[in-house]
């Protein structure tokens, strides 16, 4: 744990987790620190589920880092999930996901698709969730130029973060 630098009247500490956060310009300092094979995943992890939890446990067991790299809040919005979405902003997502046993690092990506994010990181295996046909992805390419591998692993059937929307709001207007 670390000290906060501001405001508290007591000593305190900021969580350990927060060291996972990662701008793309301190990419190029951290990647190195990683143990190989690193995995990468991506996506925007908007209320954290347990799909969500046991597709990013799966994602770190076929390497021996996980980098998850998510939408930032304009990405999200262009993915056409809603007008109101995302439900939680790209720092609070990136939080959750960081205080994760299964992440290493944690970053974020404005553009529509990792590309460039991934062609910066080179990762041994790209990772998506079950409910994605790999081959149709522009990152499968791209992933297999430099020797890696793309895959899915298990979509947890009955777990979505749209889903999870559709159900709260008939809740709350019934």
């Amino acid at each position: 744990m670390r000290e906060l630098p501001f405001f508290c009247p007591s000593p305190a500490t900021t969580p350990d987790y927060l060291d996972k956060l990662c701008t793309r310009d301190t990419l190029p300092i951290r990647l190195p620190r990683l143990a190989r094979p690193l995995v990468f995943t991506n996506g925007v992890f908007d209320i954290l589920h347990r799909g969500h939890v046991q597709y990013l446990a799966q994602a770190h067991s076929l390497g021996q880092s996980l980098l998850v790299a998510l939408n930032t809040d304009a990405s999200v919005r262009r993915l056409g999930k809603g007008a109101d979405r995302p439900l939680h902003a790209e720092r609070d997502r990136a939080e959750v996901i960081a205080a994760l046993a299964s992440t290493d690092l944690v970053t974020w990506f404005d553009e529509d698709t990792p590309l460039a994010l991934l062609e910066l990181v080179r990762p041994e295996i790209y990772v998506k969730g079950g409910d994605y046909d790999v081959e149709t992805l522009p990152e499968t390419p791209l992933v297999r130029s430099w020797g890696g591998t793309a895959l899915t692993v298990p979509f947890v059937t009955g777990y979505s973060t749209t889903t999870l929307v559709q159900r709260i709001r008939a809740a709350t207007q019934g």
